[in-house]
């Protein structure tokens, strides 16, 4: 069965988790390792045949045109995931309708792919939240991957559908949405298959999940950041971080435990399983859907 995989272009100092000690006005003073581990996904896919969708931020998009023109030459789709890495929920409308809007003016300069996907920031999004899809519909996006279908401190919609589902627009249509990916285990939701659920769960649990959702004939979508294949991340020591920084626990353990074992992880699941970008995800939605109706 073909599984979705998915690449939030993003650097390592744009995550929620920092964003109260590294808001977007210090993001150039900071290190940036986002091209070096870029290039070493598209080198790794490259071998392995495979072909993914890219959720580019913005800002990153301004900054790497080249990267972007590569990722996109290399036959992989471009996705909008924002472009300041806000999460929805804490600005209005109008700053989303901006925010979202620059971020797709900077993905098509620099790469010339009009993105049909969003992403949003830290999976921020929820079905309640329909002012946003709207705003999507309004600004040309045909589908959506940004909601999480687990109870979490930062994110999630519980109660969300596990599999791809539809959401109903004011406009009377709807925009398609692909959640983020949940197994069931002793009757719970579990999060599986991407960023630090990848990195945190011993390789063979993931495995197992993603097996066992394809025996239920429901894809499983991968997701990752480049800045999680990257051995050498600023910031990552414990005790600089955590014990002389005074930095957050919970936050050190979201962002920088088991870095070193991403890479052989993301290399296992290209050599168990195949893989496709979104695009063509829903490509074979559409043919079965055509078929049945015949």
């Amino acid at each position: 069965m073909k599984n979705i995989l998915t690449v939030d272009l993003e650097d390592w100092f744009s995550v929620e988790a920092l964003n109260e000690v590294l808001g977007p006005d210090l993001w150039d003073k900071q290190e940036s390792v986002v091209a070096r581990n870029t290039y070493k996904i598209l080198e790794l896919f490259s071998v392995n045949e495979v072909r993914a969708t890219f959720f580019v931020l913005g800002w990153i998009a301004d900054r790497y045109p080249e990267l972007i023109r590569e990722v996109s030459a290399a036959g992989h789709e471009i996705a909008c995931h924002s472009y300041h890495h806000q999460m929805v929920s804490s600005i209005t409308p109008e700053q989303f309708r901006d925010d979202t809007k620059r971020a797709v003016d900077a993905i098509i300069d620099a790469g010339g792919q009009v993105p049909a996907g969003y992403r949003s920031p830290s999976w921020g999004m929820r079905r309640d939240m329909q002012w946003a899809f709207d705003i999507l519909d309004e600004l040309g996006f045909s589908y959506d991957s940004s909601i999480y279908p687990i109870r979490h401190d930062i994110y999630g919609d519980p109660d969300a559908p596990r599999s791809v589902f539809t959401v109903p627009l004011s406009s009377g249509s709807s925009m398609i949405e692909i959640p983020a990916t949940t197994v069931e285990v002793l009757k719970r939701r579990v999060a599986i298959g991407g960023g630090g659920w990848l990195r945190q769960f011993p390789y063979w649990f993931t495995r197992w999940g993603i097996k066992k959702l394809n025996r239920q004939g429901m894809p499983a979508m991968v997701y990752f950041h480049p800045w999680e294949l990257d051995h050498d991340l600023p910031g990552s020591g414990f005790i600089t971080n955590v014990l002389k920084n005074k930095g957050s626990l919970k936050n050190w353990l979201r962002q920088y435990k088991n870095l070193t074992t991403m890479e052989t992880k993301i290399e296992k699941l290209l050599d168990d399983f195949d893989f496709i970008p979104i695009r063509e995800y829903i490509e074979t939605l559409n043919t079965k859907t055509d078929e049945a109706q015949k």
